[in-house]
């Protein structure tokens, strides 16, 4: 079975007193967060924010080094089975305005309710569920 490694990360901003999560409508169908194949040498977190700039135009963004998150999950290329793990970080951004790439047909900035039902796959709406409890944990809620 084939193995295939991305990272992605969970963009949000602060908007008054809520958070606004980014999903991404992806061409093929499906609501989630941007993600990526790692580039050769690449860390995790290299890629996760590369990703995000290529597909969003986000720049200007803070990671959590406190939170990080795995999904895993199988699909199925052609007759080839490929077992999947995206690591996942947190962060925040000022920049409202998107720019898509062709990956993407839409997005929306979401606070926690309507992007968790907006969000395509179970394991996507537990990966905001955790990452929106952990900033609801958060003592002053700043990262």
């Amino acid at each position: 079975m084939a193995r295939e490694h991305s990272a992605g990360i969970i963009v949000f901003r602060r908007v008054r007193d809520k958070q606004l999560y980014l999903i991404l409508h992806y061409q093929a169908g499906h609501w989630g967060f941007p993600k990526g194949h790692i580039e050769f040498e690449e860390t995790d977190k290299e890629a996760a924010t590369r990703e995000v700039a290529e597909e969003t135009g986000i720049y200007s963004i803070d990671i959590d080094d406190n939170f990080h998150e795995e999904l895993k999950y199988m699909f199925t290329d052609g007759d080839h089975k490929i077992l999947k793990t995206v690591t996942f970080f947190l962060g925040e951004t000022n920049q409202e305005e998107v720019t898509l790439s062709k990956e993407h047909k839409d997005y929306k900035w979401l606070p926690f309710n309507f992007a968790y039902k907006t969000v395509t796959f179970e394991s996507t709406k537990e990966l905001l569920r955790k990452a929106d409890d952990y900033l609801n944990s958060q003592s002053d809620g700043n990262l």
